[in-house]
């Protein structure tokens, strides 16, 4: 049995974003695969549900759900921000605090056992990944859920972070993408040679398929009256921030409803641009258009899924994008930026680029005006969005442990 080490920021159910559900997904695919796993997490909490792997605390902060860490937010860094577990406002650490005692964690984790391989996932545990290959000699691999470049909205981000990117991809022995978009980025703006990089899609969460889901009407009861008046309904899910190219939904948005005033825009979720699209809505004139949910997740997610139409993934830069795979999973006709990795494995999806705010504009009114059209996408996207299995993921991670491990043995 393969002994490896794996190292994350977050698992759910205290993620605060798709990265711990990948993660997730991906360790249980690999241990069916007989893989022996250990998951570092920079928090203290319970995760009832995993029972396939070992889950290991490297400091005693609160779960990350609770205080955010920071896995987003890279202007905001070195900023003493995070409480202590308890609760002590004077006593704050930083990301950069966090990630020290992690590395310092996997250091006395190392000294009493010995892995056959690191997977570090993005640029949060890329640190204790090189520990582990500069002072064990354990090979390492890095994976790239999304670079600074992507959260930066393809600007310059923050030059810790890239310099901590750099580093860990030049010394991983192998790296795993989550699309060739990806791959592209870490090539291109990292100078990685290409034969070094490995393309592997994620697929959508086992128990998100498999659950037994029921719609609650009174959630959005509101909506569906509007829907019996022949409204469609248009939704985005994510993190308010500029990776995910609202301003140019959001201008979009009022483009198509000069068009077609019977469009209601569903914007799912929160982040530090918040305030700034309320305040867009409003100048934009499409206030009574535009509905925010603030942040959600688990059924009052899939509630927005299932009272949407269409689903639009807008970001400027998008590594994957497993959102479209659950909008998809619920039947909504998909609306992808050409920016996005999930556009590379879903064909039946309409496409733009993230700054063409008028054909995106023309996309939406046309496949709200069209029902046969809008009844194909919806059809078509749901034979394909599940294409691609966790099972899949995990024997091509597995294909590049062996290589790897083979690679390091000679």
């Amino acid at each position: 049995m393969m002994k490896i080490l794996m190292l994350g920021w977050e698992l759910p159910p205290h993620n605060s974003g798709g990265l711990g559900v990948a993660c997730l997904n991906m360790a249980r695919a690999l241990a069916r695969q007989g893989v022996d796993i250990d998951f570092v997490v920079p928090y203290e909490a319970e995760h009832p549900d995993i029972e396939f792997m070992k889950v290991l605390s490297a400091t005693h902060l609160d779960p990350i759900y609770r205080y955010g860490g920071g896995a987003y937010e890279s202007l905001r860094l070195l900023e003493k921000i995070i409480p202590t577990k308890d609760g002590n406002k004077n006593d704050l650490v930083s990301i950069r605090d966090i990630q020290k005692s992690y590395c310092e964690f996997v250091d006395h984790y190392l000294a009493e056992t010995k892995p056959e391989l690191v997977h570090a996932h993005d640029w949060l545990t890329y640190e204790a990944g090189m520990l582990a290959k500069k002072n064990y000699d354990i090979p390492m691999i890095a994976h790239v859920h999304a670079t600074e470049f992507d959260r930066a909205g393809m600007h310059s981000g923050n030059p810790i972070i890239h310099e901590i990117e750099y580093e860990g991809l030049m010394m991983a022995d192998k790296i795993i993408a989550v699309s060739e978009a990806t791959k592209r980025i870490v090539h291109q703006k990292y100078s990685i040679p290409l034969n070094k990089i490995d393309v592997v899609y994620n697929s959508l969460d086992e128990n998100y398929k498999n659950s037994d889901y029921q719609f609650n009407e009174q959630t959005y009861k509101f909506l569906l009256k509007q829907k019996e008046k022949g409204c469609t309904i248009v939704s985005t899910v994510g993190r308010f921030t500029v990776q995910k190219g609202l301003h140019n939904l959001m201008e979009a948005a009022a483009l198509a409803v000069s068009k077609n005033p019977n469009l209601i825009f569903l914007f799912a979720g929160d982040g530090e641009e918040r305030n700034e699209l309320i305040e867009m809505a409003a100048n934009l004139g499409i206030s009574k258009n535009v509905i925010f949910t603030g942040f959600i997740r688990g059924k009052k997610l899939r509630d927005v899924y299932a009272i949407s139409d269409i689903f639009v993934m807008s970001s400027i830069s998008e590594p994957f994008g497993l959102t479209a795979l659950e909008a998809a999973h619920h039947g909504d006709a998909l609306i992808l930026t050409k920016q996005s990795g999930v556009a590379e494995v879903i064909w039946s999806a309409m496409t733009y680029d993230f700054w063409d705010e008028r054909k995106l504009a023309d996309e939406i009114v046309s496949i709200s005006r069209n029902s046969a059209l809008k009844e194909s996408l919806q059809q078509n996207v749901m034979n394909e969005y599940d294409k691609i299995s966790w099972n899949d993921v995990a024997k091509k991670c597995i294909k590049v442990y062996n290589n790897t491990i083979k690679h390091k043995r000679k």
